[in-house]
């Protein structure tokens, strides 16, 4: 086994080198008693908000829900209506690392997707679509709370609003915004408000979607 981040010196580093073994930035917890070990907390996510009026959507309503109309994600709007909350900030729902960041075309247009490890080692992918402006960029890490994006039209194809979906499966296809079949999909407003603040020793994830 090589450690390279948690109390190898830097003779045990070289004499690994020397001997062809990768060193890697793995840590094995339980192998390593009564040691402290120092963890990138801003890499794992402990808790979600809320994607507008932070943390708590003040400000905004899910105009669209997640099954609705046989939608797999939720539409929020501005209280104002119409195009009042046109380039209001989106923000990132928890840490995470950014895999996609681009305008995608068709209904979909400007698009950020997230994945989000939790305490447990279960990912989960956050989908933020028609955005007006992109503010992050592809590998980026982000922290829970961060601005990556504006709220927009899709390119004008509809009034200011933020698709919002967050999947259990990650890398599926960006797909349509629509189907009957929900695997793979989670209720966002539910798994947010189950997993606002998330123990490291936590053994499951709500994904209720009641």
């Amino acid at each position: 086994m090589a450690l390279s981040s948690c109390g190898m010196s830097a003779n045990d580093q070289k004499a690994l080198s020397n001997s062809g073994e990768t060193i890697t930035d793995t840590i094995f917890l339980d192998s390593i008693p009564n040691k402290r070990i120092e963890i990138d907390s801003s890499k794992i996510a402990f808790g979600f908000d809320f994607p507008v009026g932070k943390p708590d959507a003040k400000g905004y309503y899910d105009y669209q829900g997640f099954t609705k109309n046989n939608h797999l994600g939720e539409d929020w709007n501005g209280v104002g209506g119409s195009n009042t909350d046109l380039g209001d900030t989106i923000y990132a729902i928890g840490n995470g690392q950014v895999t996609y960041a681009e305008d995608f075309g068709g209904g979909w247009g400007n698009t950020v997707r997230i994945v989000h490890e939790l305490p447990n080692g279960s990912k989960y992918e956050s989908v933020y679509a028609h955005c007006d402006t992109i503010l992050t960029i592809a590998n980026a890490w982000v922290i829970k709370g961060d601005h990556i994006g504006t709220i927009g039209t899709a390119h004008g194809q509809y009034l200011a609003h933020l698709h919002l979906e967050i999947r259990e499966e990650v890398g599926l296809p960006i797909g349509n915004g629509y189907s009957t079949d929900t695997t793979g999909y989670v209720n966002p407003t539910a798994f947010i408000t189950a997993n606002r603040q998330i123990s490291n020793e936590i053994d499951d994830v709500s994904t209720k979607n009641q």
